[in-house]
């Protein structure tokens, strides 16, 4: 699989996607002028990535808004920091293994774990 990172998740993800087979497709922006939400999500979507957030709206507002989409990881921890989020990244790609994440949003929080799935059928 292809992964998307958002600007507030770690780079240093790469090696570890790689670990787990999978790659990171990069989108080139000034990370002083920031980026639009939506904007770096559809960028997600034209490469065929699962998009890699540390902003809990995406749990909320992706499976009401997208009928289709690749998949949206999301980790939300009270104080984050890079090893707490590689850590929560690599539980995910465990789990992924053996469950899809198209159309479906991961949230992960320090003691929870949610996975939303819009119905198609709706």
């Amino acid at each position: 699989m292809k992964f998307l990172p958002d600007q507030n998740f770690p780079r240093s993800c790469a090696p570890l996607l790689q670990e787990f087979g999978h790659t990171l497709c990069d989108c080139q922006f000034d990370p002083k002028t920031g980026l639009d939400d939506d904007w770096l999500f559809q960028e997600a979507q034209k490469a065929g990535a699962v998009f890699l957030t540390t902003d809990k709206d995406f749990f909320h507002s992706v499976p009401w808004r997208y009928a289709r989409h690749e998949g949206v990881i999301v980790v939300n921890l009270a104080k984050p920091n890079r090893i707490q989020i590689l850590e929560k990244l690599r539980w995910a790609l465990d789990f992924l293994t053996s469950n899809p994440i198209q159309n479906h949003v991961l949230l992960l929080r320090d003691q929870r774990v949610l996975y939303s799935q819009r119905s198609l059928d709706e």
